[in-house]
């Protein structure tokens, strides 16, 4: 596909056409245009949507930030007002829930309107954390054995599961639900964990079988042509043996816990011959599966025996300069300007149906 290598990536951001950039985020997390004032509990919550910003805005692009909550009006008048060259998508819900956050990329291929990051397909199959399971089965890509267990329906446990098993939401992302608890070795710690799913998360409970091992993230980027990312792993330092090796949301966001144990992210070594060619190899086939584009994150455990296994594809993974995606990008010669002008190039030249309309 045209401009669509990762060699063509590598360039001066200064060649780059200014452009009309729409930013879509949450309206809880419109950051404002400086880091003065604020707390660090505060920038967290949206370090992502300041740092996408601030760089466009250093690289001469002129930016509009239009915070959605569930309103489509506003995004609709804000296209046809302003008509912007391209869409930079953040937003990671819409009304509240993780799932209606395709339905706004539909919204804006409906409008004829170039965005960043993943299609709708791509976005539903990935989202849906069982039907991504079972489309990566069909494909024969390793991923842990599971079974759901849906909200509102009476809970019968099989004896067939075999402990220990790992139990969080069917949808949710960013490690929501997710805690030491989530790892069940009984059955009367499974029934509280999917109850507390249930109750607390309010989705289905996808119970897996749980995959000790290392941690490893792999980023990939790009549409037809795609390139992936040095691996990345999670060390979990000095956590307490007595508690499960896992990425609970603690362990991915709290800065603190991070610091007291020693947890870190950071380019993955000493890996089995063949992994890093497994790892890729794997990694695109799953990016195909799924229908995926623009870039996204495969979180994969790899078992001491050398077997590894996938545990979910991310869409449209955290963009902050300092996370994992750019991060490992960084460690291959991309600095975080390059990273969000490759993914504005990717954007541009997605082949939308609607494309062959107005051609």
């Amino acid at each position: 596909m045209k401009n669509d290598s990762y060699r063509e990536s590598r360039f001066d951001t200064a060649m780059l056409k200014k452009l009309r950039i729409l930013v879509l985020v949450h309206a809880t997390l419109v950051p404002p245009d400086s880091l003065d004032d604020s707390s660090e509990k505060e920038i967290a919550e949206w370090r992502t949507e300041y740092d996408v910003i601030s760089h466009l805005k250093s690289a001469g692009h002129e930016i509009k930030t239009l915070g959605l909550s569930d309103n489509l009006s506003e995004l609709r008048r804000a296209i046809i007002d302003w008509s912007p060259d391209i869409v930079f998508n953040l937003l990671e819900e819409f009304d509240g829930i993780v799932t209606y956050d395709q339905h706004v990329v539909a919204f804006l291929e409906l409008m004829h309107q170039p965005y960043t990051g993943c299609n709708p397909r791509g976005m539903m199959l990935s989202r849906d954390k069982v039907l991504s399971k079972q489309l990566l089965s069909y494909h024969r890509i390793p991923t842990p054995q599971f079974t759901v267990f849906p909200r509102g329906k009476k809970l019968r446990i099989s004896k067939k599961l075999q402990f220990p098993l790992f139990v969080k939401s069917s949808t949710e992302d960013a490690s929501l639900g997710i805690a030491h608890a989530s790892v069940v070795t009984d059955e009367k710690q499974l029934t509280e964990r999917i109850s507390f799913i249930h109750e607390q998360i309010l989705s289905d409970a996808l119970v897996e079988e749980y995959i000790e091992g290392r941690e490893l993230y792999v980023g990939v980027i790009g549409n037809n042509r795609l390139k992936v990312l040095p691996v990345w792993e999670m060390t979990f330092g000095s956590l307490p043996e007595n508690l499960p090796a896992i990425a609970t949301r603690k362990v991915k966001w709290d800065r603190t816990y991070q610091q007291k144990y020693g947890i870190t992210t950071a380019v993955a070594e000493n890996l089995p011959d063949g992994t890093m060619a497994r790892l890729e190899q794997l990694s695109k086939r799953i990016f195909r599966a799924l229908h995926l584009t623009g870039y996204a994150r495969m979180d994969f455990r790899l078992r001491n025996d050398g077997a590894l296994y996938v545990l979910e594809a991310n869409a449209n993974p955290n963009l902050s300069a300092a996370e994992d995606f750019a991060q490992s990008a960084h460690s291959d010669g991309m600095n975080y300007a390059g990273v969000l002008h490759r993914i504005l190039k990717l954007g541009q030249n997605y082949p939308a149906a609607w494309r062959a309309l107005d051609a």
